[in-house]
């Protein structure tokens, strides 16, 4: 784990603000000192104001209007914005016609059929408004063993000495953590190109969400058509959508391997008292050094190292089967195809911004790091047996390949081409027909009644 949760450590010199003061001496007028006690104060006042609201471990009200906040008027007209003068409409009319196209492409590639029922053009401002409910479970965890950590550390005579402090220690607890979640929000919401960015759904379950805008930047410098980008990232989203709408057990196994891993952080209190004996009072630059010494970050166990070796190969699945499946859907048709497959996987690869922040937020990188390892193995698996047998292998967690099977991906298809990678009793296409029946059974006893 290579940052600690929720952005706590120090403060990094390399990235001070334009308006913070550095050290070489400049001290602000008078006039600009009582204005930043005024923003100050005024900011203060409004984070005690959300106090109450906050019934968890982290104040999402307060996370959400410091996200809205920073992402300003930039981060709400998206929609009107992305794409009009190329596609001589609005977003949302490209949006549309693009995942059309894509969803006819997906349709002879895969045995997956289309899992979105709604595909729309979000705003920045949107996405964090969609996703916030999923970031909540998946914070959570996270602030309560932080949170949690020091006030079992406290003796019981302080405890019983707090007495309602510790109520109020917990409120201003989840104000800090939902303002390192706002600001970190803000910085996703400005980058993602979708729902699915960071490998998790994130958003509503069978909507696929494209935001236009942070398209349109990506696209910047790339060399290629806008409309040719935006039908590829299309078709990435829209299969992205069919896993987590037809495999049922894979929404659930991703979120709930992140939970695992955030409920297993651990804070070691006792650095407390190694962390004071190295400070000297009278040099500043000591309380850096300390700090920077890593005694206070969250300890990574051996339960949550297997648990994250788990979510890495299941990432990895997903992003290789996709990258495999959008490729053979859309073969020759886009000339740039090649070169923007490439410029996405080593986006999600290597770990761009997102993923820092992801990091930052919840103590781990959420990175497919062998994504290319699933990637030649989808296909070789699709080249052998033909995509039902390869989509099949979707309809049940024990059928999934492992991490060794990435490593010996021929092997892998030579079990399977005898039979011994199979369930028996278990039929790929007659289970995802079953999930659709269960799916459709409750709206279709509701319309009965």
């Amino acid at each position: 784990m290579s940052k600690p949760p929720f952005g706590f450590g120090p403060p990094d010199p390399d990235k001070r603000g334009e308006n913070e003061p550095s050290d070489s001496g400049g001290q602000p007028s008078g006039a600009e000192a009582f204005n930043q006690l005024g923003q100050m104060l005024s900011q203060l006042g409004q984070m005690l104001s959300q106090a109450g609201s906050s019934t968890g471990p982290v104040n999402y009200d307060l996370a959400k209007q410091i996200a809205l906040q920073n992402l300003g008027s930039s981060g709400s007209g998206d929609v009107q914005l992305g794409f009009s003068s190329s596609s001589g409409g609005d977003s949302n009319t490209a949006v549309r016609d693009a995942a059309h196209l894509a969803e006819l492409w997906l349709d002879a590639a895969t045995i997956l059929p289309a899992g979105a029922t709604t595909t729309v053009a979000w705003s920045a401002r949107t996405w964090v408004e969609k996703t916030l409910p999923t970031w909540q479970r998946l914070c959570d965890p996270v602030a309560q063993q932080v949170s949690g950590a020091w006030v079992q550390a406290l003796p019981d005579e302080a405890k019983q000495a707090a007495g309602p402090l510790l109520s109020m220690m917990g409120q201003m607890g989840g104000m800090a953590f939902g303002s390192q979640l706002g600001n970190a929000l803000a910085q996703l919401a400005s980058e993602v190109l979708t729902s699915t960015e960071v490998g998790l759904p994130l958003g509503p379950a069978a909507t696929s969400a494209l935001l236009p805008a942070n398209i349109e930047k990506f696209t910047e410098g790339l060399e290629l058509p806008t409309s040719e980008v935006l039908v590829f990232i299309a078709a990435r989203e829209a299969a992205h959508q069919r896993l987590f709408a037809h495999v049922p057990w894979l929404r659930q196994r991703l979120l709930a391997t992140v939970e695992e891993f955030a409920s297993g952080i651990s804070v070691d209190t006792s650095a407390l008292e190694q962390l004071a004996g190295q400070i000297d009072p009278s040099n500043p630059a000591s309380i850096e050094e300390a700090m920077s010494s890593g005694l206070l970050e969250p300890q990574t166990s051996p339960e949550q190292k297997a648990a994250l070796n788990r979510l890495e190969t299941l990432l990895a699945l997903v992003e290789g089967w996709v990258d495999v499946v959008v490729a053979e859907a859309i073969g020759d048709r886009l000339p740039g195809a090649d070169a923007l497959r490439e410029t996405l996987r080593r986006r999600r690869a290597t770990g761009g911004p997102a993923e820092q922040t992801f990091a930052t937020l919840v103590g781990l990188e959420l990175r497919p790091r062998r994504m290319r390892a699933a990637s030649a193995l989808w296909k070789l698996v699709g080249d052998q047996h033909g995509i039902e047998k390869r989509d099949g292998l979707w309809s049940h967690p024990d059928l999934m390949p492992t991490a060794e099977d990435l490593d010996e991906p021929l092997d892998f298809a030579e079990r399977l081409g005898d039979g011994e990678s199979t369930l028996e009793g278990i039929d790929p296409i007659a289970e995802i027909e079953r999930t659709e029946r269960e799916k459709n059974k409750p709206k279709d006893d509701e319309d009965k009644s």
